[in-house]
């Protein structure tokens, strides 16, 4: 039971994580409040061109920002969060004080781990259970008072909507959601049972059809012969909807684990070819919160030490690593989809290699 002993959350525990989160959580703010007033400066004509009432700028947008900012900087907060009050303990010669107290650098670090627990915990929680929603709601303002319409620029779209069923139009408008000289394939056993083809098929809102004008039908059977049939309009309902050439670039952002998981295993029915890029998101909300882990020991194994120049030292060191760990993410994310590099291994490599780094200097630090 010696370990129950060692492992007991002792007063310096709670200290150091009160500290930890203490720090974390003011940076945080702080942050968010600067962000915040010069996103309002720099938007405030567009609020004002676009008649945005208060109400929906205050709860529909600014409210649903910060969980995405926390989201988006979370990992660099934690990192400097650590190093700011470790290095401010190494300054204050506490920690030679601890250490010299009989306490091992490892037992030293436990209130980190938990306080890294704690924040990983809360770091799935923003991405997974509040992002999505609040992105939605933030994305829905955006759409409305700040951007543009989508335009559909892509052009030949050729995909599965359903196991055998397969849609082709030659281009989409947006604004009165009609598909261009659209067609229809159904195959059975690999082979094709009927073709409809036309000059255009419009999405019914009253019906949740596509209404699908001046068409032809044709049927083979089993042996080959075909049968031709036409007419003004049919009504049709497939696996396809309009919001789909509606989609902004990071619209994955509304998307929880298991809703991005299905979006994937829809994509891979239709025969897509930009699936890599969905997967690295996908293995990057499951990668993200470990990283919290190792952060904190990079920061606490850095600052540990009692330097010349002090905090501002630790702090410039932090940052640089922070933004070369954000770095990896983007040049290993970038090299999976345009390259053959793994989705999972993309995801994955930054917490590999600044595992390594921060096994290496957990080795230095001074014990």
């Amino acid at each position: 039971m010696n370990w129950l002993r060692t492992f007991k959350i002792s007063i310096l525990d709670r200290y150091i994580i009160s500290k930890f989160l203490g720090t974390f959580f003011f940076a945080l703010l702080m942050i968010i409040v600067i962000t915040v007033v010069f996103d309002i400066s720099e938007k405030i004509d567009d609020f004002i061109e676009k008649k945005a009432p208060l109400q929906a700028i205050v709860f529909d947008y600014y409210l649903n920002f910060v969980p995405y900012f926390v989201s988006l900087f979370s990992s660099l907060f934690i990192f400097i969060s650590v190093i700011f009050f470790t290095s401010k303990l190494a300054a204050q010669t506490e920690i030679i004080a601890i250490l010299s107290s009989g306490i091992s650098f490892r037992r030293f670090l436990y209130p980190y781990f938990i306080g890294a627990c704690i924040l990983a915990c809360f770091s799935f929680v923003i991405n997974d259970v509040i992002m999505p929603s609040a992105n939605k709601n933030r994305l829905d303002f955006e759409d409305k008072y700040l951007k543009n319409p989508v335009i559909y620029l892509e052009r030949n779209v050729h995909k599965q909507v359903e196991p055998g069923l397969f849609v082709y139009l030659e281009s989409f408008s947006n604004s009165s959601e009609t598909a261009y000289q659209f067609s229809m394939e159904r195959y059975k056993d690999d082979r094709m049972v009927s073709k409809l083809m036309s000059q255009n098929a419009q999405w019914n809102k009253e019906k949740e059809k596509w209404t699908i004008k001046d068409y032809y039908i044709r049927d083979i059977d089993s042996l080959g012969h075909e049968t031709l049939s036409s007419g003004a309009g049919i009504d049709t309902t497939i696996n396809l909807h309009p919001s789909e050439f509606k989609r902004r670039a990071n619209f994955t952002e509304t998307m929880s684990i298991a809703e991005l998981n299905e979006f994937i295993d829809h994509l891979r029915m239709q025969g897509a070819d930009n699936v890599k890029a969905f997967l690295i998101e996908l293995h990057k909300r499951i990668a993200f919160p470990f990283s919290t882990f190792i952060l904190t020991l990079i920061g606490a194994s850095l600052s540990t030490r009692k330097v010349r120049g002090g905090i501002g030292i630790h702090v410039a060191i932090g940052i640089a690593i922070s933004f070369l760990y954000i770095l990896f993410m983007q040049f290993s994310a970038e090299f999976a989809t345009k390259g053959n590099l793994d989705p999972i291994v993309a995801a994955w490599i930054p917490n590999i290699i600044f595992g390594i780094v921060s096994a290496f200097l957990y080795r230095l630090a001074p014990k």
